[in-house]
């Protein structure tokens, strides 16, 4: 296996912008690549923004107006998939020849999701939808299926994310190490300091490399008008980041940090995965299928469903299929 090198952007987006988020978002990629990096990973929602402190007006029995329109604002700058602003992606990834693991706000039709969108050198790979928002998270973001749960292999190794909380569930998990995963990114909103040890936990498990990703911002990122539980002062600090890198080992290669916007960069050895792999394997020689087995439905699961399309999934496919390698690569 091959040597690469890894980048990871705690950085914010412009909350409410997303022209100007992905401004910056090609200024992190060219400073990525000018270190040598071939990936990079950025934070969860940071292009489209985490609502940090927002409510949407919203209580039990009631919205507010006010709640609405904000909700509507938020829409306004979320990402079509396709579209622009995935085609802009897909342009940075080439110019820079970098693979990106990117956060969005992701608009379909009138709902949000927490998305995280793929692209190589070659072109855009396709996403994850989160599948379970965390808490208030609900009242703004749908829930992801079993349909955009992907590993990809591409040149520098077997790619793909686990979100936030998501990665505090430990089937999904056990997915994403069943797909072979070797660079398991995790963008992510929480920047407390028990998150590292979570990573450095996932690490050992999977025996992989973990990249999380996490926004440093300040209440002035936001708009001053926006409703905000953390104040009106623009210095107070929203989220400190401490985004890490940490090895098969359970090894911090690089952060956490808590001290501003910065570029995590660490050298990823793949053999290392090897050589952790000889101690535990949890999908290999450390498994127990005997006893335990997880069935994954990577069904897509809309909600209105057409007669022909119907007709056509029962004459072709089982209702739990069994996804071949070539099914989830790209």
């Amino acid at each position: 296996m091959a040597t690469i090198r890894a980048a990871v952007a705690q950085a914010a987006g412009v909350p409410f912008d997303r022209e100007k988020t992905l401004e910056r978002l090609e200024a992190w990629a060219r400073r990525a690549a000018e270190e040598g990096a071939q990936l990079i990973v950025f934070p969860e929602a940071f292009v489209g923004g985490y609502p940090w402190g927002a409510d949407f007006g919203a209580c039990v029995g009631r919205r507010t107006p006010e709640g609405h329109e904000w909700y509507r604002r938020y829409h306004a700058g979320a990402v079509d998939v396709p579209g622009k602003a995935v085609d802009r992606m897909t342009e940075v990834a080439r110019q820079t020849d970098l693979h990106l693991v990117v956060g969005v706000i992701e608009r379909d039709g009138g709902t949000l999701y927490c998305t995280v969108l793929f692209f190589s050198p070659e072109g855009y790979l396709g996403k994850h939808r989160k599948v379970m928002p965390t808490a208030a998270e609900r009242l703004v973001w749908g829930y992801g299926d079993g349909s955009t749960l992907p590993v990809f292999s591409t040149r520098i190794g077997r790619l793909g994310a686990v979100i936030c909380w998501e990665n505090y569930m430990p089937l999904l998990r056990m997915a994403m190490y069943g797909k072979g995963i070797q660079l398991y990114c995790a963008p992510t909103a929480d920047s407390r300091e028990r998150w590292v040890a979570s990573m450095r936990h996932i690490a050992l498990e999977g025996r992989c490399f973990v990249l999380s990703a996490c926004q440093f911002l300040r209440r002035g990122d936001f708009p001053p008008e926006f409703p905000t539980c953390f104040g009106d002062d623009p210095e107070q600090i929203v989220c400190p980041g401490r985004s890490v890198i940490v090895s098969p080992a359970g090894e911090v290669l690089a952060g956490p940090r808590d001290d501003g916007e910065c570029l995590l960069t660490a050298d990823l050895d793949l053999d290392d995965i090897v050589r952790g792999k000889y101690d535990f394997d949890v999908t290999g020689h450390y498994a127990r299928p005997d006893i335990f087995r997880l069935v994954v439905n990577e069904r897509a699961t809309p909600p209105v469903q057409w007669e022909s399309d119907i007709s056509s999934s029962e004459s072709s496919e089982p209702l739990l299929p069994s996804r071949t390698e070539e099914s989830h690569d790209r």
